[in-house]
């Protein structure tokens, strides 16, 4: 009986799964939510979620980048006074 080798995920396929993992745990997520608010509307959703989501978000990038501001930035692809003025925001500077 020969044993199969486990097929060695690309790069490419673990930034896909990434991507799809990250998408499923947001969608359980905002579902909890929208059914724990049990009717009630909730009022600037969007802006609600963006400042729930950014704020840990970019504290773990900045602690993977060991507070790197120029690495950090060109990790997210922002501009470095953009990354400062959003860290100030959350108070992560």
């Amino acid at each position: 009986m020969s044993k199969k080798k486990a097929k060695k995920k690309t790069a490419a396929e673990k930034r896909n799964y990434a991507k799809q993992s990250l998408a499923n745990d947001v969608e359980k997520s905002m579902k909890r939510y929208l059914k724990d608010l049990n009717g009630h509307t909730p009022n600037q959703l969007y802006d609600f979620f963006l400042q729930e989501v950014e704020k840990p978000f970019l504290d773990v990038v900045m602690q993977h980048t060991d507070w790197n501001i120029t690495h950090a930035s060109n990790m997210l692809g922002l501009n470095r006074a953009t990354l400062r003025n959003r860290l100030k925001k959350y108070k992560l500077d």
